[in-house]
């Protein structure tokens, strides 16, 4: 009987255990998925989800104010995209200062820190623009303010640290969200960003195309450009011809003949930018005994003739606005060039335009953000290649710089990053990375050579192809 009743007391004990355990599991609460916690962000829709091992990636709209001075005039549909790690990893927020891309892809700054990555849509670039556009407020503080609104509304889902980057235009982009929000991130990384201060002096883009390179990559270079205006003629030919076979047309630019003329100055800097020595045993070395062909092939190879068509200029008239009303234009010399053969020079970026979209220059606008890097820069790291036409006028700091660099990769070109930088200096800019991004070791702190990136290289994630673009475009 006392045995009977002991297992009966021992089956009540059990039963309370299990009832309690349970009560305990329900009240658990259950963790929110990543996207229906970014989807809870309000003005945030999802376009699609796209699977990759390790991540979740995210394709969304965001709902942005045409006018942040001025929210009620009116909305448009921002693009970003998230590559989610974890909520407790920091977060790299990249823009390249065009298009987004819908595929995954991990910046440099996100494999060092093996962090989260927020990629952002520049403003009226498509289909992130307003329609109608009110061009005029596509300007670098109205787009430091989208980022600034994006920030803010996932710094509560993904609280550690930040870090802005972002290459060529995407560097100056970071650069100016810095300038105008400097409480926001933690550390910038802008790579090959140029900083046209002065817009009407270029003179160091003559100073460069003197001294880039080798001595006989340039003057094939030049043999070949002077070359193809020297032709002008049999090749204009040969261009009428490729437009209409193709349905292109000239009327932004005004003429097949300007067109041809643009494509051809842009020959040599578009060389330098996407290309390095080596690739110079690739251009005709004696351009006089070329052929025509090889003078059309070389040159639509690195500049591309179908460009500075209606067609080619429409996607990147956000950026021609920008650089004719902001950001400036470089404007260089030929001295290998007769005069003879250049009747249009280095066209201004009012020619690549729409003719119904009014353009004003504000010179006020790169003077202000200079001198603000110049005095105010903090954790900032710009990083340039010794052979990039874009690097000839970068970004310098002054003595108010804090904890901030500008460093150059030897013989690399518009595709500088840090792991091209020589030892010592990679070591320094990895660790500041690493530093800025709270996830520095305690080793890396005292030794920065012990720096490492410290997501595994994934070829696919991390592939970062040099665009090859139109050369008059950073």
């Amino acid at each position: 009987m006392r045995k009977a009743l002991r297992w009966l007391l021992a089956l009540v004990v059990l039963i309370g255990t299990v009832s309690t355990a349970g009560a305990a599991t329900a009240a658990e609460p259950k963790a929110v998925d990543i996207k229906d916690r970014l989807l809870s962000v309000p003005g945030m829709s999802l376009i699609e989800e796209k699977p990759y091992t390790g991540y979740r990636f995210f394709v969304l709209n965001y709902t942005q104010p045409v006018d942040h001075r001025r929210p009620s005039k009116g909305t448009f549909q921002q693009r970003i995209t998230v590559l989610h790690k974890d909520v407790s990893r920091p977060t790299v927020f990249y823009t390249g200062g065009y298009n987004v891309s819908t595929n995954p892809s991990r910046r440099e700054p996100t494999q060092i820190v093996d962090g989260n990555q927020v990629s952002m849509e520049y403003r009226y670039f498509t289909p992130s623009r307003p329609e109608p556009a009110d061009w005029s407020k596509l300007d670098i503080w109205q787009a430091a303010s989208d980022q600034h609104r994006i920030f803010q509304a996932l710094k509560p889902i993904y609280s550690e640290n930040w870090i802005s980057t972002g290459g060529s235009k995407g560097g100056m982009t970071a650069t100016y969200y810095e300038r105008f929000y400097p409480r926001d991130m933690d550390g910038v990384v802008a790579y090959v960003a140029p900083n046209d201060v002065v817009n009407r002096e270029d003179s160091a883009y003559d100073r460069f195309f003197a001294r880039v390179g080798t001595e006989e990559c340039r003057d094939r270079l030049n043999g070949v450009q002077r070359e193809a205006l020297v032709r002008r003629a049999p090749l204009k030919e040969k261009y009428e011809a490729y437009a209409a076979e193709n349905g292109y047309t000239f009327d932004t630019i005004g003429s097949l003949d300007r067109a041809y003329e643009a494509v051809v100055l842009d020959y040599v800097w578009g060389f330098w930018q996407y290309s390095t020595v080596k690739d110079c045993a690739g251009i005709p070395a004696d351009a006089k005994n070329a052929t025509d062909d090889e003078i059309w092939n070389s040159v639509d190879t690195i500049s591309g003739f179908s460009f500075y068509t209606d067609q080619g200029l429409a996607p990147y008239t956000p950026y021609y606005y920008q650089a004719g009303t902001q950001l400036g234009a470089p404007t260089i010399h030929f001295p290998h060039i007769e005069k003879k053969y250049i009747r249009y020079g280095y066209q201004p970026p009012r020619n690549f335009v729409p003719r119904d979209i009014d353009m004003r220059f504000q010179p006020w606008a790169m003077r202000d953000v200079d001198t603000w890097v110049k005095h105010n820069a903090r954790h900032m790291l710009f990083v340039y290649g010794e052979n990039d036409p874009w690097g000839a006028e970068p970004f310098r700091l002054g003595h108010g710089a804090r904890d901030s660099y500008v460093l150059t990769a030897p013989g690399m070109n518009h595709g500088a990053n840090v792991a091209g930088l020589v030892p010592e200096e990679k070591a320094l800019a990895m660790a500041r990375i690493l530093d800025w991004a709270g996830v520095a070791s305690e080793k890396v702190q005292e030794n920065p050579s012990a720096a490492r990136p410290l997501a595994t290289f994934d070829a696919k994630l991390d592939k970062r192809d040099v665009q090859r673009e139109p050369a008059l475009r950073p």
